[in-house]
């Protein structure tokens, strides 16, 4: 006997947070109707910098059922990464999510099972998994979902649990009973706003081509002497404006073993080709190349000319 959508909504749920994940909602798969122009916009503006990736597929970033055939719903799921210490070495700073093992292989473990474990209670059914791989508005159907709401940081803000988590997609052709929105409760807070150090913030909007993530990971050309001295010491991602929001007070420390990190043993300005691959060979911060983190030191370490 087939499942209800009440039934299998209740089920996702259930399995999703057996296999680690801290939150799971639902919704109908369709456009993403108030996306739209913010997207459009955003890409005019030419908010995407260099990341010429983002412009691509515009139709399937905003209709999921263009993506995947007989998609019916998207099944939003996040996973911690909150480490219990915040590591600094030689005052050089790493983005949180960087600490432990690349989380694109972690997240796929857990939802390559929690996949498994879904076909066996709800009989066979198509679709596809997502861990930022794939043209999908992740903060867009977690927020359709009720996870949380988007942040004038542009993060998604889960009430009383912060912003420090990772983001999945399982695109279903199975009906399941949706959530709804919560409301937004940023209220006047402008902390992120005032934090960021290259003023890549106006509310709501983040202007990827001033963000220092953009500039220590995506950016393949010469850094700005404009910028010069406003990096804080950031070589691989910036966490400023979600450690300055009063909402992350409340993050809790990760259990994830994989998550763990070896970062604050590292020699960062003494590093070899061969050090690096061994160090980073299952890490995000592998993205950069050798070459890259090395011009982001030099960078952060010269002042203003």
């Amino acid at each position: 006997m087939s499942k209800s959508p009440a039934e299998i909504s209740r089920l996702i749920k259930a399995k999703a947070q057996s296999f680690g994940f801290a939150f799971c909602g639902i919704s109908e798969a369709g456009f993403l109707e108030e996306e739209a122009p913010r997207l459009e916009a955003w890409l005019n503006s030419n908010q995407h910098g260099e990341m010429a990736y983002m412009a691509n597929h515009f139709d399937k970033r905003l209709d999921p059922r263009k993506l995947v055939d007989g998609c019916q719903t998207v099944v939003s799921l996040v996973y911690n990464y909150f480490p219990a210490e915040e590591i600094a070495v030689n005052d050089f700073k790493i983005s949180k999510y960087a600490y432990g093992e690349d989380y694109h292989r972690v997240i796929k473990d857990k939802m390559q099972g929690l996949w498994d474990a879904l076909q066996t209670d709800l009989g066979e059914f198509s679709g596809r998994m997502f861990v930022d791989s794939a043209p999908v508005l992740e903060k867009a159907w977690a927020k359709k979902s009720g996870l949380g709401w988007i942040g004038k940081n542009a993060n998604l803000i889960i009430p009383k649990k912060g912003s420090f988590y990772f983001l999945a997609e399982l695109l279903i052709d199975l009906p399941a009973t949706p959530d709804g929105p919560i409301k937004d409760f940023c209220g006047t807070c402008t902390r992120c706003i005032d934090a960021c150090p290259t003023d890549a913030i106006t509310p709501y909007v983040v202007d990827g081509s001033k963000c220092i993530s953009y500039f220590t990971i995506e950016l393949k050309d010469q850094m700005p002497a404009s910028l010069q001295g406003d990096f804080q010491n950031w070589i691989f991602g910036c966490d400023i404006c979600q450690d300055v929001c009063p909402w992350n007070r409340f993050s809790k420390p990760h259990r994830e073993p994989r998550f763990e990190t070896n970062l604050q043993d590292v020699d960062w300005e003494g590093l070899s080709e061969e050090v690096f691959q061994t160090l980073f060979h299952y890490s995000a911060i592998k993205r950069t190349k050798l070459k890259g983190i090395q011009r982001n030191i030099d960078y952060v370490k010269k002042k203003r000319p």
